[in-house]
Protein backbone atom coordinates (compact mmCIF):
# COMPACT_ATOMS: atom_id res chain seq x y z
CA UNK A 1 0.00 0.00 0.00
CA UNK A 2 2.94 2.32 -0.59
CA UNK A 3 3.89 2.41 3.08
CA UNK A 4 0.45 3.52 4.28
CA UNK A 5 -0.94 2.05 7.48
CA UNK A 6 -3.69 -0.17 6.12
CA UNK A 7 -5.75 -0.29 9.30
CA UNK A 8 -6.24 3.49 9.25
CA UNK A 9 -7.08 3.86 5.57
CA UNK A 10 -10.72 4.70 4.93
CA UNK A 11 -13.44 2.79 3.14
CA UNK A 12 -16.50 4.83 2.26
CA UNK A 13 -15.37 7.44 4.79
CA UNK A 14 -14.58 5.13 7.74
CA UNK A 15 -11.25 3.60 8.85
CA UNK A 16 -10.74 -0.01 7.83
CA UNK A 17 -9.95 -0.95 11.44
CA UNK A 18 -13.23 0.53 12.67
CA UNK A 19 -15.19 -1.45 10.10
CA UNK A 20 -13.32 -4.62 11.10
CA UNK A 21 -14.05 -4.03 14.80
CA UNK A 22 -17.72 -3.08 14.56
CA UNK A 23 -19.18 -6.62 14.07
CA UNK A 24 -17.23 -7.86 17.11
CA UNK A 25 -18.21 -4.94 19.32
CA UNK A 26 -21.85 -5.41 18.28
CA UNK A 27 -21.75 -9.09 19.21
CA UNK A 28 -23.45 -9.76 22.58
CA UNK A 29 -20.88 -12.37 23.65
CA UNK A 30 -17.73 -10.33 23.05
CA UNK A 31 -16.45 -9.14 26.45
CA UNK A 32 -12.87 -8.16 25.61
CA UNK A 33 -10.99 -6.90 22.55
CA UNK A 34 -7.22 -6.40 22.29
CA UNK A 35 -5.64 -4.61 19.35
CA UNK A 36 -1.94 -4.93 18.59
CA UNK A 37 -0.55 -1.70 17.14
CA UNK A 38 2.88 -0.30 16.44
CA UNK A 39 4.71 1.35 19.33
CA UNK A 40 4.06 4.76 17.76
CA UNK A 41 0.32 4.17 17.38
CA UNK A 42 -0.05 2.89 20.94
CA UNK A 43 1.58 6.07 22.23
CA UNK A 44 -0.62 8.27 20.06
CA UNK A 45 -3.69 6.40 18.78
CA UNK A 46 -6.33 8.19 16.73
CA UNK A 47 -8.99 9.88 18.85
CA UNK A 48 -11.81 7.72 17.49
CA UNK A 49 -9.98 4.60 18.68
CA UNK A 50 -9.22 5.94 22.16
CA UNK A 51 -12.90 6.53 22.88
CA UNK A 52 -14.34 3.60 20.97
CA UNK A 53 -15.39 1.11 23.67
CA UNK A 54 -14.47 0.22 27.26
CA UNK A 55 -13.82 -3.39 26.21
CA UNK A 56 -10.99 -2.36 23.88
CA UNK A 57 -7.36 -2.49 25.03
CA UNK A 58 -4.47 -1.28 22.89
CA UNK A 59 -1.17 -3.13 23.13
CA UNK A 60 2.20 -2.65 21.51
CA UNK A 61 2.97 -5.29 18.93
CA UNK A 62 6.26 -7.11 18.69
CA UNK A 63 8.90 -7.67 16.05
CA UNK A 64 6.85 -10.40 14.35
CA UNK A 65 3.19 -11.36 13.98
CA UNK A 66 3.78 -14.14 16.52
CA UNK A 67 4.84 -11.69 19.21
CA UNK A 68 2.12 -9.18 18.32
CA UNK A 69 -0.66 -11.74 18.62
CA UNK A 70 0.76 -13.08 21.88
CA UNK A 71 0.82 -9.57 23.34
CA UNK A 72 -2.83 -9.11 22.39
CA UNK A 73 -3.78 -12.49 23.86
CA UNK A 74 -2.16 -11.56 27.17
CA UNK A 75 -4.23 -8.36 27.32
CA UNK A 76 -7.61 -10.11 27.15
CA UNK A 77 -9.77 -10.27 30.25
CA UNK A 78 -9.62 -13.48 32.34
CA UNK A 79 -13.25 -14.41 31.64
CA UNK A 80 -12.64 -14.99 27.93
CA UNK A 81 -13.07 -18.69 27.07
CA UNK A 82 -13.06 -18.56 23.25
CA UNK A 83 -10.56 -16.35 21.43
CA UNK A 84 -11.03 -15.01 17.91
CA UNK A 85 -8.01 -13.70 16.03
CA UNK A 86 -8.88 -11.34 13.19
CA UNK A 87 -6.96 -9.31 10.63
CA UNK A 88 -7.52 -5.58 11.03
CA UNK A 89 -7.34 -5.41 7.24
CA UNK A 90 -10.50 -7.54 6.80
CA UNK A 91 -13.25 -4.93 7.16
CA UNK A 92 -16.16 -6.94 5.72
CA UNK A 93 -16.49 -9.70 8.33
CA UNK A 94 -20.08 -10.40 9.45
CA UNK A 95 -21.90 -11.60 12.56
CA UNK A 96 -22.75 -14.85 10.80
CA UNK A 97 -19.09 -15.67 10.11
CA UNK A 98 -18.17 -14.88 13.72
CA UNK A 99 -20.95 -17.15 15.01
CA UNK A 100 -19.82 -20.09 12.87
CA UNK A 101 -16.24 -19.76 14.13
CA UNK A 102 -17.32 -19.51 17.78
CA UNK A 103 -19.60 -22.55 17.50
CA UNK A 104 -16.72 -24.72 16.29
CA UNK A 105 -14.30 -23.45 18.94
CA UNK A 106 -16.81 -24.16 21.70
CA UNK A 107 -16.55 -27.82 20.74
CA UNK A 108 -12.84 -27.74 21.56
CA UNK A 109 -11.49 -27.37 18.03
CA UNK A 110 -9.88 -24.53 16.16
CA UNK A 111 -11.94 -22.91 13.43
CA UNK A 112 -10.81 -21.04 10.34
CA UNK A 113 -13.20 -18.98 8.25
CA UNK A 114 -12.54 -19.60 4.60
CA UNK A 115 -13.90 -20.11 1.12
CA UNK A 116 -13.39 -23.01 -1.32
CA UNK A 117 -10.80 -22.34 -4.00
CA UNK A 118 -12.33 -21.71 -7.42
CA UNK A 119 -9.11 -21.21 -9.37
CA UNK A 120 -6.78 -23.96 -10.47
CA UNK A 121 -3.88 -23.92 -8.02
CA UNK A 122 -0.23 -24.52 -8.88
CA UNK A 123 2.69 -25.45 -6.65
CA UNK A 124 5.89 -23.80 -7.90
CA UNK A 125 9.56 -23.69 -6.95
CA UNK A 126 11.68 -20.59 -6.24
CA UNK A 127 12.13 -20.01 -9.98
CA UNK A 128 8.42 -20.19 -10.73
CA UNK A 129 8.54 -23.65 -12.32
CA UNK A 130 5.37 -25.66 -11.79
CA UNK A 131 5.90 -28.67 -9.54
CA UNK A 132 2.34 -29.94 -9.20
CA UNK A 133 -1.34 -29.10 -9.66
CA UNK A 134 -3.17 -29.85 -6.40
CA UNK A 135 -6.78 -30.95 -6.49
CA UNK A 136 -8.66 -27.71 -5.87
CA UNK A 137 -11.66 -29.59 -4.47
CA UNK A 138 -9.56 -30.11 -1.33
CA UNK A 139 -8.31 -26.52 -1.11
CA UNK A 140 -9.80 -23.55 0.70
CA UNK A 141 -8.65 -19.94 0.90
CA UNK A 142 -8.07 -19.21 4.58
CA UNK A 143 -9.58 -16.02 5.98
CA UNK A 144 -10.14 -14.66 9.46
CA UNK A 145 -11.48 -14.74 12.07
CA UNK A 146 -9.89 -17.88 13.39
CA UNK A 147 -11.34 -19.11 16.69
CA UNK A 148 -9.89 -21.31 19.44
CA UNK A 149 -10.49 -22.41 23.01
CA UNK A 150 -8.38 -20.08 25.13
CA UNK A 151 -6.21 -22.54 27.07
CA UNK A 152 -4.81 -24.56 24.16
CA UNK A 153 -4.19 -21.43 22.06
CA UNK A 154 -2.29 -19.68 24.86
CA UNK A 155 -0.19 -22.80 25.40
CA UNK A 156 0.57 -23.06 21.68
CA UNK A 157 1.80 -19.48 21.62
CA UNK A 158 3.88 -19.96 24.76
CA UNK A 159 5.64 -22.95 23.29
CA UNK A 160 6.11 -21.29 19.89
CA UNK A 161 7.82 -18.28 21.47
CA UNK A 162 10.05 -20.49 23.62
CA UNK A 163 11.03 -22.65 20.66
CA UNK A 164 11.44 -19.78 18.20
CA UNK A 165 8.83 -21.18 15.82
CA UNK A 166 7.87 -18.69 13.07
CA UNK A 167 4.15 -18.29 12.52
CA UNK A 168 2.00 -16.42 10.04
CA UNK A 169 -1.16 -18.42 10.79
CA UNK A 170 -2.74 -19.11 14.18
CA UNK A 171 -4.38 -22.36 13.13
CA UNK A 172 -1.03 -23.75 11.98
CA UNK A 173 0.39 -23.15 15.46
CA UNK A 174 -2.69 -24.64 17.08
CA UNK A 175 -2.32 -27.77 14.91
CA UNK A 176 1.43 -27.99 15.53
CA UNK A 177 0.82 -28.44 19.24
CA UNK A 178 -1.93 -31.01 19.00
CA UNK A 179 -5.10 -29.08 18.27
CA UNK A 180 -7.64 -30.06 15.65
CA UNK A 181 -8.80 -27.42 13.19
CA UNK A 182 -11.80 -27.28 10.89
CA UNK A 183 -12.72 -24.91 8.09
CA UNK A 184 -16.01 -23.07 8.42
CA UNK A 185 -17.83 -21.04 5.82
CA UNK A 186 -16.60 -17.48 5.48
CA UNK A 187 -17.63 -15.37 2.49
CA UNK A 188 -16.14 -14.43 -0.87
CA UNK A 189 -16.37 -10.75 0.15
CA UNK A 190 -14.46 -11.30 3.43
CA UNK A 191 -11.34 -10.07 1.68
CA UNK A 192 -8.07 -8.75 3.08
CA UNK A 193 -7.14 -5.25 1.97
CA UNK A 194 -3.55 -5.76 0.83
CA UNK A 195 -3.14 -3.88 -2.46
CA UNK A 196 -4.54 -0.51 -3.57
CA UNK A 197 -7.06 -2.18 -5.87
CA UNK A 198 -8.47 -4.11 -2.89
CA UNK A 199 -9.80 -0.81 -1.51
CA UNK A 200 -11.90 -0.33 -4.63
CA UNK A 201 -13.23 -3.90 -4.48
CA UNK A 202 -14.11 -3.57 -0.78
CA UNK A 203 -15.93 -0.29 -1.41
CA UNK A 204 -17.90 -1.95 -4.21
CA UNK A 205 -19.03 -4.70 -1.81
CA UNK A 206 -20.00 -2.08 0.78
CA UNK A 207 -22.09 -0.14 -1.74
CA UNK A 208 -23.86 -3.32 -2.81
CA UNK A 209 -24.59 -4.21 0.81
CA UNK A 210 -26.10 -0.76 1.39
CA UNK A 211 -28.23 -1.06 -1.73
CA UNK A 212 -29.42 -4.50 -0.63
CA UNK A 213 -30.37 -3.13 2.81
CA UNK A 214 -32.38 -0.29 1.27
CA UNK A 215 -34.23 -2.71 -1.00
CA UNK A 216 -35.26 -4.84 1.99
Amino acid sequence: MGGARKAFLTLEGEPILLRALRPFLAHPRVISVAIALSQEDVRSPPSWLQALDDRVRLVAGGATRLHSVRAALAALRPGVEVILVHDAARPLVTREIIDRCVAAAEEGEGAVAGWPAVDTMKEVDALGRVLSTPDRDALWRAQTPQAFPRGPLMEAYRRAVEEGVPATDDSALFSRYGGRVRMVKGAPWNLKVTHPEDVEVAELFLRRQKEGSRER
